[in-house]
């Protein structure tokens, strides 16, 4: 069986693996850096400026801990970014020597469908090259949207692909987009010493259906402490270079835009409003696989399109389905075995999400609002971090546990946290809706102490109404 995918990010990199490991001869095709978005100007990228922003903040927090450490700690931009061109080196070196371990083929060039079992690459070499394959995996994921009023320039009006190869460190920044990946920045960029500003054309910051509205409302007072100033429900009507500043229009979103207009100028403003597929120029319509109105792949939950000898993961998938990374990984092993006869299906009801704000949010489930829209008979309870020994001995208080139950089998129905390290904790919670724990069984499971682990046992107790020191 003969393999071929297109696009070498999470998605793609794993699939190959997993094929290969089945006996599959497989060829990798990417044109751009191997790792994709999550190794390049995503996951590990920000990663890392966050780490840089939590570091300059323990120092500068440090006489809590009994230090004197003084307040004069600050960022050296080009040294950091140094620092992530040589982690994302080893990261992407180490993939390679994997692919290599396993006999897969990568090409680096341009690939396209030429013909049914055919792909056509240009490759970096100059050669023009025929690639047969048996089966296809299209992941060729996605990339930033553009305001169509304000492209990207890549030097003042950036694209969360840009953001982390500046130079310099902006004195002042505005952000355009209350999401996942505008609050992230948001959060990292305020640490670094720029003063932010985040704009979202919602009533509320991470309007998202799987993000507890308690969770964004905890946020945003964590984010007035870090002196990021949020302004909901407002969209940027123009952004004008002025000399080497961008002079901006803003007013409420909505149908009267334009009135109570009000001006905000920055150094840099940062566009954060979405992603659009990397789905057009590749052949997809020569062969017969179909995408939206938009341009997402469309295809079944075994991850197959409407041709039936071709796959499609990632974030070419689009937003119907879940744009994370270890989705996509999931998503690669699935279609890898389908490829080869298995008949696997994702399942995308136990997905944990993970928003490395300051603090974490961390989710997995329903929350409260999707739970009712549901039907279900539920309980929801909270417990907060400041009940924790462990969390006052690092001095990270803010936030909580909530879980949602169904009543009265005692099933988790969803968790959400919000807190340190809650993109760590949620693993715990994925575990125990995947194995069909009740909330029950988890307030009987022994947790260590003084850990952050000890949220979930305490929200637990107070599920079963057994409430202990939440």
């Amino acid at each position: 069986m003969q393999i071929a995918i297109l696009g070498a990010g999470t998605g793609g990199y794993v699939a190959a693996i997993r094929a290969a490991q089945s006996g599959a001869s497989v060829t990798l095709v990417e044109k751009g850096p191997i790792g994709g978005t999550c190794l390049n100007w995503g996951c590990i990228p920000s990663k890392i400026f966050k780490q840089t922003a939590d570091t300059l903040g323990a120092i500068r927090t440090a006489g809590e801990f009994a230090i004197a450490a003084g307040t004069a700690a600050r960022c050296d931009m080009p040294a950091l970014v140094a620092r992530k061109e040589r982690i994302i080196d080893i990261q992407a070196g180490g993939i390679r020597n994997l692919l290599q371990k396993h006999g897969v083929r990568v090409v680096t060039g341009t690939g396209r469908i030429s013909a049914m079992h055919e792909l056509a690459v240009a490759a970096a070499t100059g050669e023009e090259l025929e690639i047969a394959w048996d089966r296809l995996i299209v992941a060729t994921g996605s990339r930033p949207a553009p305001i169509a009023a304000f492209p990207f320039d890549s030097r003042r009006i950036l694209s969360s692909d840009d953001i982390f190869s500046l130079q310099s460190i902006p004195e002042s920044l505005a952000i355009v987009g209350g999401g996942v990946i505008g609050c992230e920045l948001a959060c990292i960029f305020a640490g670094l010493g720029s003063r932010v500003t985040l704009i979202e054309a919602m009533d509320r910051i991470l309007p998202l259906p799987s993000v507890d509205e308690d969770c964004g409302k905890l946020l945003l007072r964590e984010m007035k402490k870090q002196k990021i100033r949020v302004l909901p429900g407002a969209t940027v009507l123009s952004a004008t270079p002025v000399g080497e500043r961008i002079e901006l229009r803003v007013g409420p979103a909505g149908a009267d835009s334009s009135a109570r207009l009000q001006p905000e100028s920055c150094d840099k403003v940062l566009v954060s409003i979405g992603r659009i597929p990397n789905s057009a120029g590749i052949g997809l319509e020569r062969i017969g696989v179909d995408c939206d109105a938009r341009g997402w792949v469309v295809a079944d939950a075994q991850l197959r399109t409407s041709n039936p000898e071709v796959y499609a993961i990632g974030d070419i998938l689009g937003p119907a389905r879940i744009m994370l990374a270890h989705v996509a990984s999931t998503e690669g092993e699935i279609a890898a075995a389908n490829c080869l006869g298995a008949d696997r299906e994702m399942a995308y009801d136990i997905v944990p999400g993970a928003i490395f704000t300051m603090p974490e949010i961390a989710t997995v489930g329903l929350t409260e609002t999707e739970a009712a829209a549901r039907g279900c008979r539920f309980r929801a309870d909270t417990v907060h971090f400041r009940t924790l020994g462990k969390a006052h001995v690092i001095g990270e208080i803010a936030g909580f546990a909530k879980i949602v139950t169904d009543q009265p089998s005692g099933r988790i129905l969803g968790v959400q946290i919000t807190g340190p390290h809650a993109t760590d904790l949620i693993a715990e919670a994925v575990l125990a809706m995947r194995s069909g724990t009740t909330v029950r069984q988890l307030a009987e499971t022994i947790h260590a102490h003084p850990t952050l682990a000890e949220i979930m046992l305490e929200t637990a107790f107070k599920a079963v109404d057994r409430p202990l020191h939440g």
